[in-house]
């Protein structure tokens, strides 16, 4: 019998995915390792807005996106960042609290809001981008740009089997 640390090490092979198995070994359960990957990425980028901007995970994301547009209805802003509903209402509150962004009513739909960033939220933005981009280099200089290429791949590829899976 293998000690779990080295089983844990074995590439599995898709026979190993088509066994029947009697029991679940989380920390090898893709689902949770991935999930676990994500949480440790999410947080080694967090020291960058977090420390030095006072932004949580929820306001980055949507400094963030609203960063690369001009205007963005709020409901758009949820599906963009995963965000649920309360995180971008909660989020969005403190961001205009700061003077980080402005909303306004829909031109067509009175009831929809339009989010924009501020000159202070551009600003902003412009100021923590490249602090991203280089905590993100940092992490990707442990791949070689090939495995870069084939992991981008594969994301593409599960992010559309797990669309499909629950569609």
């Amino acid at each position: 019998m293998q000690p779990a640390n080295q089983s844990a090490r074995r590439p599995r092979t898709a026979a190993d995915l088509t066994k029947p198995a009697a029991e679940l070994d989380l920390q090898r359960y893709f689902p949770y390792r991935l999930a676990r990957l994500a949480e440790q990425v999410s947080l080694a980028v967090a020291e960058v807005y977090a420390a030095r901007f006072a932004l949580s995970r929820q306001e980055w994301r949507i400094l963030a996106v609203l960063g690369a547009r001009p205007e963005l209805p709020t409901k758009a802003i949820g599906r963009l960042t995963t965000l649920d509903k309360m995180h971008v209402s909660r989020a969005m509150q403190t961001l205009e609290e700061r003077g980080i962004v402005r909303r306004s009513r829909g031109p067509d739909d009175g009831r929809e809001r339009i989010v924009t960033l501020t000159s202070a939220g551009r600003a902003l933005y412009r100021k923590i981008v490249p602090y991203a981009l280089e905590r993100e280099a940092a992490l990707l200089a442990a791949l070689s740009p090939e495995e870069i290429a084939v992991m981008d791949g594969v994301i593409d590829k599960l992010a559309a089997a797990a669309t499909a899976a629950t569609s």
